[in-house]
Protein backbone atom coordinates (compact mmCIF):
# COMPACT_ATOMS: atom_id res chain seq x y z
CA UNK A 1 0.00 0.00 0.00
CA UNK A 2 2.86 2.42 1.03
CA UNK A 3 4.69 1.54 -2.12
CA UNK A 4 1.74 2.38 -4.60
CA UNK A 5 1.00 5.80 -2.66
CA UNK A 6 4.67 6.61 -3.38
CA UNK A 7 4.41 6.06 -6.94
CA UNK A 8 1.38 8.24 -7.20
CA UNK A 9 2.81 10.50 -5.00
CA UNK A 10 5.80 10.22 -7.82
CA UNK A 11 3.53 10.68 -11.00
CA UNK A 12 1.54 13.55 -9.07
CA UNK A 13 5.05 15.57 -8.79
CA UNK A 14 6.53 14.47 -12.50
CA UNK A 15 2.54 15.92 -13.96
CA UNK A 16 3.20 19.17 -11.76
CA UNK A 17 6.51 19.71 -12.66
CA UNK A 18 5.99 18.90 -16.42
CA UNK A 19 2.85 21.39 -16.48
CA UNK A 20 5.81 24.22 -14.37
CA UNK A 21 7.83 23.51 -17.67
CA UNK A 22 4.97 23.48 -19.79
CA UNK A 23 3.73 26.97 -18.04
CA UNK A 24 7.23 28.71 -18.85
CA UNK A 25 7.53 27.47 -21.90
CA UNK A 26 4.10 29.03 -23.43
CA UNK A 27 4.98 31.84 -21.69
CA UNK A 28 8.38 33.08 -23.07
CA UNK A 29 7.18 31.90 -26.53
CA UNK A 30 6.19 35.23 -28.06
CA UNK A 31 3.75 36.61 -30.74
CA UNK A 32 5.15 38.99 -33.35
CA UNK A 33 4.28 41.12 -35.31
CA UNK A 34 4.67 43.09 -38.88
CA UNK A 35 4.66 46.58 -39.01
CA UNK A 36 4.34 48.51 -42.21
CA UNK A 37 6.91 51.20 -42.44
CA UNK A 38 6.05 52.52 -46.22
CA UNK A 39 3.02 52.23 -48.87
CA UNK A 40 3.48 53.33 -52.90
CA UNK A 41 0.05 53.61 -54.05
CA UNK A 42 -2.96 52.13 -51.88
CA UNK A 43 -3.41 49.04 -50.22
CA UNK A 44 -5.81 47.15 -47.62
CA UNK A 45 -6.02 44.24 -44.95
CA UNK A 46 -8.81 42.45 -43.27
CA UNK A 47 -7.74 40.34 -39.80
CA UNK A 48 -9.73 37.41 -41.62
CA UNK A 49 -13.43 38.44 -40.23
CA UNK A 50 -13.71 39.43 -44.37
CA UNK A 51 -13.80 43.30 -43.75
CA UNK A 52 -11.41 44.81 -45.33
CA UNK A 53 -9.84 48.03 -44.29
CA UNK A 54 -7.09 50.56 -45.61
CA UNK A 55 -3.63 50.03 -45.10
CA UNK A 56 -1.40 52.99 -43.31
CA UNK A 57 2.08 53.52 -42.74
CA UNK A 58 2.48 52.34 -39.06
CA UNK A 59 -0.58 49.73 -38.77
CA UNK A 60 0.80 46.78 -36.63
CA UNK A 61 -0.53 43.34 -38.16
CA UNK A 62 -0.54 40.36 -35.69
CA UNK A 63 -0.83 36.67 -37.30
CA UNK A 64 -4.33 35.92 -39.30
CA UNK A 65 -3.83 39.33 -41.16
CA UNK A 66 -3.96 39.17 -45.24
CA UNK A 67 -2.63 41.83 -47.40
CA UNK A 68 -3.76 42.92 -50.20
CA UNK A 69 -1.70 45.71 -52.75
CA UNK A 70 -3.37 47.48 -55.45
CA UNK A 71 -2.91 46.61 -59.29
CA UNK A 72 -1.36 49.76 -60.27
CA UNK A 73 2.31 49.21 -61.49
CA UNK A 74 4.94 50.39 -59.34
CA UNK A 75 3.07 50.05 -56.06
CA UNK A 76 3.77 47.84 -52.75
CA UNK A 77 3.88 47.76 -48.78
CA UNK A 78 7.30 47.02 -47.34
CA UNK A 79 7.20 45.62 -43.54
CA UNK A 80 9.19 44.91 -41.34
CA UNK A 81 8.76 41.27 -39.42
CA UNK A 82 9.42 41.01 -35.62
CA UNK A 83 8.01 42.78 -32.69
CA UNK A 84 6.05 45.55 -34.39
CA UNK A 85 8.30 47.92 -33.45
CA UNK A 86 9.58 48.70 -36.73
CA UNK A 87 10.83 52.81 -36.75
CA UNK A 88 9.74 54.84 -39.77
CA UNK A 89 11.40 55.64 -42.29
CA UNK A 90 15.16 57.74 -42.61
CA UNK A 91 17.86 58.72 -45.01
CA UNK A 92 20.37 56.64 -45.62
CA UNK A 93 21.95 56.91 -48.45
CA UNK A 94 24.55 59.86 -49.72
CA UNK A 95 25.09 61.00 -53.02
CA UNK A 96 27.42 64.27 -53.33
CA UNK A 97 26.85 64.71 -57.18
CA UNK A 98 23.28 64.71 -56.69
CA UNK A 99 20.94 67.18 -55.80
CA UNK A 100 19.34 67.32 -52.20
CA UNK A 101 16.21 66.64 -53.62
CA UNK A 102 16.90 63.71 -55.40
CA UNK A 103 18.41 62.31 -52.33
CA UNK A 104 17.46 58.46 -51.80
CA UNK A 105 15.16 58.06 -48.28
CA UNK A 106 14.32 54.23 -47.45
CA UNK A 107 14.25 52.37 -44.44
CA UNK A 108 17.27 50.80 -42.48
CA UNK A 109 15.83 47.85 -40.23
CA UNK A 110 17.92 46.52 -37.05
CA UNK A 111 20.23 43.99 -37.40
CA UNK A 112 17.78 41.71 -35.93
CA UNK A 113 14.90 42.55 -38.52
CA UNK A 114 13.65 40.76 -41.37
CA UNK A 115 11.79 43.01 -44.05
CA UNK A 116 9.59 42.08 -46.72
CA UNK A 117 8.16 44.42 -49.50
CA UNK A 118 4.54 43.33 -50.93
CA UNK A 119 4.84 44.22 -54.53
CA UNK A 120 1.61 45.38 -56.50
CA UNK A 121 -1.17 43.34 -57.50
CA UNK A 122 -0.63 40.86 -54.08
CA UNK A 123 -2.36 38.60 -51.86
CA UNK A 124 0.00 37.72 -48.69
CA UNK A 125 -1.46 36.27 -45.74
CA UNK A 126 0.82 36.59 -42.28
CA UNK A 127 0.14 32.67 -40.94
CA UNK A 128 2.49 32.48 -38.24
CA UNK A 129 5.31 35.42 -36.15
CA UNK A 130 6.68 33.65 -32.72
CA UNK A 131 9.82 34.04 -30.89
CA UNK A 132 10.88 31.73 -28.32
CA UNK A 133 13.26 32.26 -25.39
CA UNK A 134 15.19 28.71 -25.40
CA UNK A 135 18.11 30.56 -23.04
CA UNK A 136 20.89 29.89 -25.39
CA UNK A 137 19.40 30.97 -28.86
CA UNK A 138 16.25 32.45 -30.09
CA UNK A 139 14.07 30.27 -31.99
CA UNK A 140 11.45 32.20 -34.39
CA UNK A 141 8.93 30.87 -36.95
CA UNK A 142 7.79 32.37 -39.78
CA UNK A 143 5.16 31.47 -41.83
CA UNK A 144 4.12 33.71 -44.47
CA UNK A 145 1.42 32.91 -47.05
CA UNK A 146 1.85 34.44 -50.71
CA UNK A 147 -1.40 33.76 -52.31
CA UNK A 148 -0.64 35.61 -55.66
CA UNK A 149 1.47 37.80 -56.54
CA UNK A 150 4.97 38.52 -55.70
CA UNK A 151 6.90 39.65 -53.04
CA UNK A 152 10.93 40.51 -51.87
CA UNK A 153 12.74 39.74 -48.57
CA UNK A 154 15.52 40.21 -46.64
CA UNK A 155 16.32 37.48 -44.10
CA UNK A 156 18.48 37.51 -41.38
CA UNK A 157 20.82 34.97 -39.65
CA UNK A 158 18.41 32.87 -37.45
CA UNK A 159 19.29 30.02 -35.11
CA UNK A 160 19.53 26.54 -36.39
CA UNK A 161 16.26 25.42 -34.78
CA UNK A 162 14.61 28.50 -36.72
CA UNK A 163 11.97 28.39 -39.80
CA UNK A 164 11.01 30.86 -42.38
CA UNK A 165 8.90 29.24 -44.46
CA UNK A 166 6.64 31.09 -47.64
CA UNK A 167 3.70 28.98 -48.70
CA UNK A 168 2.50 29.12 -52.44
CA UNK A 169 -0.38 27.81 -54.07
CA UNK A 170 1.20 25.04 -54.90
CA UNK A 171 4.01 24.02 -52.47
CA UNK A 172 6.29 26.01 -49.84
CA UNK A 173 9.75 27.77 -49.87
CA UNK A 174 11.88 27.63 -46.69
CA UNK A 175 14.70 30.02 -46.27
CA UNK A 176 17.76 30.92 -44.57
CA UNK A 177 19.81 33.69 -44.14
CA UNK A 178 18.21 34.78 -47.55
CA UNK A 179 17.64 38.24 -50.34
CA UNK A 180 14.86 36.33 -51.95
CA UNK A 181 11.92 37.48 -54.83
CA UNK A 182 9.30 35.08 -55.25
CA UNK A 183 6.03 34.97 -57.13
CA UNK A 184 3.23 33.01 -56.08
CA UNK A 185 3.15 30.55 -59.62
CA UNK A 186 6.65 29.66 -58.46
CA UNK A 187 9.27 31.43 -59.96
CA UNK A 188 12.33 31.65 -56.87
CA UNK A 189 15.26 34.11 -57.05
CA UNK A 190 17.88 34.20 -54.89
CA UNK A 191 20.57 36.54 -54.35
CA UNK A 192 22.47 35.84 -51.44
CA UNK A 193 22.04 32.59 -49.44
CA UNK A 194 19.64 29.61 -50.44
CA UNK A 195 16.37 28.47 -50.68
CA UNK A 196 14.68 25.22 -50.77
CA UNK A 197 11.26 24.84 -52.96
CA UNK A 198 9.05 21.98 -52.48
CA UNK A 199 6.34 21.81 -54.75
CA UNK A 200 3.18 19.24 -56.10
CA UNK A 201 3.54 18.32 -59.61
CA UNK A 202 0.63 17.35 -61.66
CA UNK A 203 0.69 13.75 -60.89
CA UNK A 204 1.08 14.03 -57.13
CA UNK A 205 4.90 14.00 -56.94
CA UNK A 206 6.82 16.16 -54.54
CA UNK A 207 9.67 17.93 -56.38
CA UNK A 208 12.13 19.45 -54.45
CA UNK A 209 14.96 21.47 -55.31
CA UNK A 210 17.50 24.03 -53.50
CA UNK A 211 17.98 27.80 -55.56
CA UNK A 212 21.35 29.22 -54.82
CA UNK A 213 22.67 32.76 -54.86
CA UNK A 214 22.47 34.32 -58.43
CA UNK A 215 19.74 31.61 -59.08
CA UNK A 216 16.33 32.05 -60.73
CA UNK A 217 13.86 28.41 -60.85
CA UNK A 218 11.14 28.23 -62.04
CA UNK A 219 8.57 25.46 -60.65
CA UNK A 220 5.97 25.26 -63.62
CA UNK A 221 9.17 24.01 -65.77
CA UNK A 222 12.00 22.73 -63.49
CA UNK A 223 14.49 25.00 -64.86
CA UNK A 224 17.29 27.36 -62.91
CA UNK A 225 18.48 29.54 -64.86
CA UNK A 226 21.43 32.73 -63.77
CA UNK A 227 19.20 35.93 -63.05
CA UNK A 228 19.19 38.04 -65.61
CA UNK A 229 20.99 41.87 -65.23
CA UNK A 230 17.72 43.58 -66.22
CA UNK A 231 16.04 41.92 -63.25
CA UNK A 232 19.24 42.07 -60.64
CA UNK A 233 19.13 45.90 -61.31
CA UNK A 234 15.27 45.51 -59.93
CA UNK A 235 15.51 43.53 -57.15
CA UNK A 236 19.58 44.96 -55.58
CA UNK A 237 17.85 48.50 -54.54
CA UNK A 238 15.29 47.73 -52.70
CA UNK A 239 16.30 46.30 -49.44
CA UNK A 240 19.03 48.46 -48.06
CA UNK A 241 20.78 45.81 -46.54
CA UNK A 242 21.12 43.42 -50.03
CA UNK A 243 24.24 42.80 -51.28
CA UNK A 244 24.19 45.85 -53.68
CA UNK A 245 24.87 47.72 -50.81
CA UNK A 246 26.39 45.54 -48.13
CA UNK A 247 29.01 44.00 -50.11
CA UNK A 248 30.95 47.44 -50.45
CA UNK A 249 30.91 50.66 -49.35
CA UNK A 250 30.36 53.26 -52.19
CA UNK A 251 33.16 55.38 -52.83
CA UNK A 252 33.56 58.58 -54.91
CA UNK A 253 36.65 60.74 -55.26
CA UNK A 254 37.24 64.32 -54.07
CA UNK A 255 41.05 65.91 -54.84
CA UNK A 256 43.52 63.23 -53.93
CA UNK A 257 41.60 61.84 -51.73
CA UNK A 258 39.06 58.58 -51.48
CA UNK A 259 35.55 58.63 -49.68
CA UNK A 260 33.66 56.24 -48.67
CA UNK A 261 29.68 55.66 -48.52
CA UNK A 262 28.89 53.28 -45.63
CA UNK A 263 25.66 51.36 -46.74
CA UNK A 264 24.66 51.09 -42.60
CA UNK A 265 25.21 54.88 -41.20
CA UNK A 266 24.50 56.65 -44.90
CA UNK A 267 26.88 59.27 -44.34
CA UNK A 268 30.43 59.60 -45.48
CA UNK A 269 33.27 57.97 -43.47
CA UNK A 270 37.01 57.40 -43.90
CA UNK A 271 38.82 53.99 -43.10
CA UNK A 272 41.39 54.47 -40.68
CA UNK A 273 45.05 54.00 -41.33
CA UNK A 274 46.80 54.77 -44.84
CA UNK A 275 44.71 55.83 -47.72
CA UNK A 276 43.63 53.03 -50.09
CA UNK A 277 45.32 52.53 -53.39
CA UNK A 278 43.60 53.96 -56.09
CA UNK A 279 44.39 52.65 -59.73
CA UNK A 280 45.47 55.46 -62.39
CA UNK A 281 42.32 56.04 -64.76
CA UNK A 282 43.23 54.59 -68.01
CA UNK A 283 44.75 56.20 -70.43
Amino acid sequence: MKRTRSLLNGLVACGVALAMVSTLAAQSAMEGAAKVVRIKGSARYTTGKGAWQPLKVGAVLRPGAVIQTSTDKGSYVDLVLGDGEGVMPRPVAYNPSAPSSSASVTYLPRSEQNTVRVMENTVLGIDKLSTLQTGADVVTDTQLDLKAGRIMGNVKKMSAASKYEIKLPNGVAGIRGTFYDITADGIVRVITGSVVVATVSADGTVVTQVVNAGQQYDARTGQISPISQAVMKEIEPVIPTGPAQAAMPTSYKVGPEVHYVSPVRGKPWWVPGPPPVVPPPRP
